[in-house]
């Protein structure tokens, strides 16, 4: 017996998740009696807590599927789109610190207490909440894409349209394999264009699913709702705590039963290319080689403080100890099932090929393919509950934004219960905003790129705040529109003006290269005559295919049926890379990595020389506002809250209390000596992040 292509096992598995998760709800419902304990937790939250939001905020399920897309799409490589923050986990040792020190309940509070004026902390409530609706976009479309391939239609149910989508992706994935091996015969290439349209508007499918997004946003959505309304933050981290356990149980279950279907390691290296397995790149046509991982680290280290979930998730620690262990135990267990998830995606290459109409389903097709029953639906409510935890602390988040920044602003005096009211009413909302974004955009590695950069626009104001005395209202404002128009409203709005999505020069195309490599010969090449044993170093021709310059998702007909439509871009409008094209560089030369590099290296830099002159030319704000927030900043967490509150009234009234630990006494900026445990817990951070780095290489040599 099946229900929606689910065997009643697994169907049964997904029912009582959604009861347990409801019960969840209902019960830390009683615990909600007031803003601080809907938003904060209480400020009681400790080390195991801390630990759960943390590797729950960091580690959703659906990183998991993109790490997978991204890999399979790239090799081994693709893994740095998630992998890349380890580098920035001894950074977390202190950031988490200073976001616990300031006692404030969201981000958009720090710059009113910073500058002393509201406008800043409404754009940023504003911006933050459009941002987080974005992130809330691609928790649907992952989660669809990833569940759409594990609930699929028998044969005999397809429609005449079913089928010929099908029909149409088996013909793709001859052709597109012949295309990469030579030129095609004009007749084939001109239908190989034709349908590559298709694929690239994510219409061709090896399968047909029950699951449909409307239908799928709008109950996982109410559900979110219905927890988050009951329970507050709490409840996200009780769901954290399970979605845990399922995250790691998801993140390893699929590999034994992945290799054993391949036949083991050794098959594995015989079956997937060995460029796949390199750490930097695979291949020409990869984005990620040692330079544009530079890059993605560089807009990460500058924009990764700008989430609101960094002043939520530290700010609900009991201490700042418990923050700091929070953060980093949290941040390395992601590494190590991020590690878990790059092997899934070279599975992927052995057993399908390189031709999966679309990748973003790789996860869900493993899943379909290797496990048995039972399993299907551990892995479902594993994915699905990420999705609930990861929505249901963004929503707390943008709940807490909307009450503090924006609504209680206007609306004054009124009591806590109303303002409770309103934080419930914000839940359903924005998740509803989240479903309409979802529905406009497709690729889930593109809105994490997107993602990734618009933790710039307050992420870099957010960083010099903490750490220059010097910094101005001004030039933050300065800055965040500047930044907001030129990576976030340019980009979404170009695509959406014909005449320039359509222009020749905005679809202009990457040259198409062949690129000559010695390989080691697999099975297919043995019997195709082309090496004599297995293992045997062979020269393989390949071709490069041409890549869209300015659009993210690429370029396709206006009319996917007629070859002499107009072009249009698909997708996010890359203006860093126009904007150098407009210098005068011959952008039609760069690779993938090439486009990507540019695109983060001039979004990490722009902002920050922006805030800088700025500042430099405007008048400096308050010293005696700048001075109480510096010396709270270095205020130790007291253990209880009443102790807490004369700590910081004893450093109000000497704002030079803690003035003998500046780095640099008599500069602006307001880096501090470390302590013992600074010390020992950054030395420590950075052995941690050797090993992995060794442990993420030598699996990847393991059976070569």
């Amino acid at each position: 017996m099946t229900l929606f292509g689910l065997h009643w096992i697994d169907s049964l598995i997904l029912i009582s998740y959604v009861i347990a998760i409801l019960f969840i709800g209902k019960a830390h419902s009683g615990n909600m009696k007031g803003e601080n304990d809907f938003f904060l937790g209480g400020r009681s939250l400790g080390k195991w807590f801390q630990f759960f939001l943390n590797f729950g905020n960091m580690t959703d399920p659906s990183q998991a599927t993109t790490t997978a897309s991204s890999v399979y799409r790239q090799g081994a490589g693709g893994a740095w789109l998630a992998l890349i923050t380890l580098f920035l986990t001894p950074y977390y040792w202190f950031t988490n610190v200073w976001f616990r020190r300031v006692r404030l309940t969201t981000m958009a509070d720090l710059f009113e207490d910073r500058f002393g004026r509201r406008f800043l902390a409404t754009l940023y409530a504003i911006t933050t909440i459009l941002m987080a609706i974005i992130s809330i976009a691609s928790g649907n479309v992952i989660a669809l894409k990833t569940l759409q391939p594990m609930m699929v239609k028998p044969v005999a149910a397809y429609t005449v349209a079913d089928q010929e989508k099908v029909n149409n992706y088996q013909e793709f994935a001859t052709l597109r394999k012949e295309r990469l091996a030579a030129s095609l015969p004009a007749e084939k290439a001109a239908r190989y264009e034709v349908l590559k349209g298709f694929y690239d508007r994510g219409e061709l499918q090896p399968f047909v699913s029950y699951l449909s997004p409307v239908p799928f946003y709008l109950v996982s959505s109410t559900l979110v709702a219905i927890f988050v309304m009951l329970g507050g933050l709490k409840a996200s981290a009780v769901v954290d705590a399970v979605q845990a356990v399922l995250v790691i149980l998801i993140s390893i279950v699929l590999i034994p039963f992945g290799l054993a279907r391949i036949g083991g390691l050794s098959s594995l290296h015989a079956n997937v290319p060995d460029v796949m397995f390199n750490v930097f790149g695979g291949g020409n046509a990869s984005e990620y080689t040692w330079y544009s991982i530079g890059a993605l680290l560089l807009v990460q280290l500058v924009g990764i403080v700008g989430s609101q979930a960094s002043m939520t998730i530290a700010g609900s620690a009991k201490s700042e100890y418990a923050a700091r262990i929070g953060a980093i135990t949290g941040g390395f267990s992601k590494r190590f099932v991020t590690i878990a998830w790059c092997f899934c995606g070279l599975i992927a290459i052995a057993l399908f090929g390189p031709n999966l109409s679309d990748p973003d389903q790789t996860w869900g097709l493993l899943t379909r393919a290797l496990l048995p029953v039972g399993l299907i639906g551990v892995m479902i409510i594993g994915i699905l509950g990420g999705k609930l935890a990861v929505l249901g602390a963004g929503s707390v988040v943008l709940s807490g934004l909307v009450v503090k920044n924006l609504y209680e602003p206007v609306f004054p005096g009124r009591t806590e219960r109303h303002y409770m009211l309103v934080a419930r009413l914000t839940v359903p909302i924005v998740l509803l905003a989240g479903i309409a974004i979802a529905l406009y955009l497709n690729s889930v590695v593109a809105l994490l790129k997107f993602a990734i950069v618009l933790l710039v626009i307050w992420g870099v104001p957010i960083t010099l705040m903490f750490l220059w005395r010097r910094l101005t209202e001004t030039a933050v404002r300065v800055q965040v529109v500047a930044t907001v128009i030129f990576i976030a409203v340019i980009p979404w709005t170009v695509p959406n003006i014909p005449a320039l999505a359509r222009s020749a020069t905005l679809t202009t195309m990457t040259r198409e290269r062949t690129v000559t490599r010695l390989v080691a010969a697999t099975a297919a090449d043995v019997a195709a005559g082309r090496a004599h044993a297995v293992g045997e170093t062979i020269s393989r021709v390949q071709v490069v295919e041409p890549i869209s310059v300015f659009f993210e998702e690429g370029v396709v007909r206006t009319n996917l049926h007629d070859l002499s439509s107009p072009k249009t871009g698909v997708g996010l409008f890359r203006v860093e890379v126009y904007v150098l094209s407009l210098l005068g560089v011959d952008v039609t030369r760069f690779n993938a990595a090439g486009l990507m590099t540019t695109r983060y290296v001039v979004d990490a830099v722009v902002p920050i020389l922006i805030l800088v002159v700025v500042s430099l030319l405007t008048a400096p704000t308050d010293p005696a506002r700048v001075a109480r927030f510096y010396v709270r900043l270095k205020t130790p967490v007291a253990a209880t809250l009443e102790e807490d509150a004369r700590e910081v009234a004893a450093s109000y009234a000497n704002p030079a209390r803690f003035d003998d630990r500046k780095l640099f006494p008599r500069s602006t900026w307001e880096l501090t000596k470390w302590d013992r445990q600074d010390a020992l817990g950054f030395l420590g951070c950075c052995a941690l992040v050797g090993f992995i780095l060794i442990f993420f290489k030598a699996v990847l040599v393991i059976g070569s």
